[in-house]
This record gives C-alpha cells, sequence and structure tokens, in this order.
C-alpha cells in the first residue's frame, strides 16, 4: 500500500472505477476511497465512474464521467476481471492501480493489490486508511466502507469473516455511524421485490443431490416490474434450504444469461470458471451462453454437491 499511497500523492487527476452491476462493496469502495483521498488530500481532482446500485444508492450514484482520462490516475476496485470494469475508457488513464479481494486471475493493470483473505475490498480500504497517519476520513466515507463490508460479509455471517473484519468496522463505528440508518436502508424493500420473493419461493428447483436454483426469465423480470437488481438478489431467498449446500440464481440479462452461485460447504469457484465465470470458494458467478447449457451446469453442480456429501456426512 506504501506504493498505492505513493501514486496517489504523484497524480492530480484519480478517477475510481468499479464493476458493471456493482454490489455493496463496490459502491462502498468507490466512495471509501473517494473520500479517504480528498479529506486527505483536498486540491485534487477525484472522480468516481461507474453504474449505480440502487440497493445501496444511499450512499451514492456514481456515473460514468464526461471528462478526459489522460494524465489521470486510475484505480479499479473490487473487479476481478478487465471485461468487468464497467466503464471501459480506464485503459485512457496513464497508469492503472487494482485493489481487489478476488482471485487474481486477471492482471489488467500496472500495479494491483490483491488480498483473498480479505471477505471485501472495503476492509482492504480501512487498513489502507489505519496504515498511514497522514491519511484522513470522515462519517460519510465510514459509512460508505462500513456498509461495503457489511453487504460482502453477510452482515457478517460468512466464514471469510476474521478478527481484522471485526476490527477495522468497530474503527469505522467510532465515526458514529447511525445502525438503525444503515439497516433500514438495507432492508426495506419495494412491494414487487416482495411479491417477487415469493414467486421464487414457488417455482424454485432441486436436483437428486442437493442443488437448488431458480431460473429467472426476462419475461418473470418484466411481470413483477423490478430491476435487474433486485431479481439478481433474490438468490438469497432460498438460501436456508436444509440438505441443500448449493444454491444458485439464472437470470436471463438482455445479452446474457448469468449464474449467481453460492454455497455453504462445497467450493465452488473452480466449477464457475468452467462456465466463464470465477469468484470466492462460497460466492461466485458464471455465465451460461445460452439456456441449452443449463442442464449441463445442473449435472456438473449436482456431481459436485454429491461428492462433498460423500466426503462429509
Amino acid at each position: 500500500m506504501e506504493k498505492v499511497l505513493e501514486l496517489i500523492k504523484k497524480y492530480n487527476k484519480i478517477i475510481i472505477f468499479g464493476h458493471v452491476r456493482p454490489d455493496g462493496d463496490c459502491i462502498g469502495s468507490q466512495y471509501g476511497l473517494y473520500n479517504i483521498i480528498k479529506s486527505s488530500f483536498k486540491e485534487k481532482e477525484v472522480y468516481i465512474s461507474g453504474d449505480v446500485s440502487e440497493y445501496v444508492s444511499f450512499i451514492g450514484r456514481p456515473q460514468i464521467q464526461n471528462i478526459s482520462y489522460k494524465d489521470a490516475l486510475g484505480i479499479c476496485v473490487d473487479t476481478a476481471n478487465s471485461d468487468r470494469v464497467s466503464d471501459q475508457r480506464y485503459t485512457e488513464c496513464d497508469y492503472l492501480i487494482k485493489i481487489d479481494h478476488h482471485p487474481n486471475v486477471d492482471d489488467f493493470c500496472d500495479y494491483s493489490v490483491v488480498n483473498t483473505k480479505a471477505p471485501a475490498c472495503a476492509e482492504i480500504l480501512t487498513d489502507f486508511y489505519l496504515k498511514f497517519d497522514e491519511l484522513k476520513l470522515n462519517k460519510e466515507g465510514a459509512l460508505a466502507l462500513y456498509v461495503g463490508i457489511l453487504t460482502d460479509t453477510g452482515r457478517f455471517k460468512f466464514d471469510s469473516v476474521t478478527s481484522n473484519t471485526f476490527y477495522v468496522a468497530s474503527k469505522l463505528l467510532e465515526f458514529g455511524l447511525d445502525l438503525g440508518y444503515i439497516d433500514n436502508n438495507l432492508s426495506i424493500e419495494s412491494i414487487e421485490s416482495l411479491k417477487l420473493r415469493g414467486y421464487c419461493l414457488e417455482n424454485f428447483k432441486t436436483t437428486e443431490n442437493g442443488f437448488a436454483y431458480i431460473v429467472m426469465k426476462r419475461e418473470t423480470i418484466e411481470k413483477y416490474k423490478v430491476s435487474d437488481e433486485d431479481a439478481a438478489n433474490q438468490v438469497t431467498s432460498i438460501s436456508t434450504i436444509k440438505g441443500y449446500p448449493v444454491w444458485a440464481m439464472f437470470i436471463e440479462y438482455p445479452q446474457e444469461i448469468r449464474i449467481r452461485l453460492r454455497s455453504r460447504g462445497p467450493v465452488i469457484n473452480i466449477l464457475a470458471e468452467k462456465y466463464n465465470g470465477g469468484g470466492h470458494a462460497k460466492a461466485s458467478g458464471a455465465r451460461l451462453d445460452s439456456w441449452s447449457d443449463l442442464d449441463k451446469f445442473l449435472n456438473d453442480v449436482d456431481l459436485l454437491v454429491k461428492e462433498y456429501k460423500e466426503k462429509n456426512e
């Protein structure tokens, strides 16, 4: 992180990038880092470029910047692959840094800080702030970083959480964060989203050995009048079924079929890599070229669950 601080000091214009379909950790990391830089070096031009996540829009709403990226330092946060950077003009920057917690399968920046043991990119950035006395942060930035950590750890439930996670969260709470305000923003959902959850609970499917899944076609999303983000978040609606340690959402986007794959036991990122994806051991993403590939994926994941159960039961 000494190199990161050195580069931040060197450049007057800094642009912070995130990934497509951003989650809480992505937005939290972007706004948290923005706040660290602006609070510490007020004279610098700092911009956030990317897509909006309505789920955590109370933190901020990024937008593609209509500025020249020439002579700028670009920092890509929480983004493992080059094709997942939401603003592909990032390549126009003079120098690029990647700060991430996903496996470093695509080293697309000039300099990378990757800590796969961190459960959230926002934890890495909080560590960055705490490491150097000259760096500053205010309540707004602490809120962004805390929400990033909170959402990417399943509210501190995932086994990726460590003692350091609680330590950095406690340091952020010292800024006087309103936990009730945060919980209200993250917990309240629309009637349309609630009805879609009912649909998911009535229509999820299972395989023989313990894989539960939801197929979310385009017409269903349009019928319930929800955003793609709200639809994708319904993967959590089937996360607690006894005997089904792996679950997923197959969601049809206009240009592709994405898989949100989750696990309470089996390692799933290796399987995800076979299907144009990757990620963490218990939370990964993948992609199907067409619905005709669904059965093959179901067979592969069902076999994975079967092997896991045979070893652990």
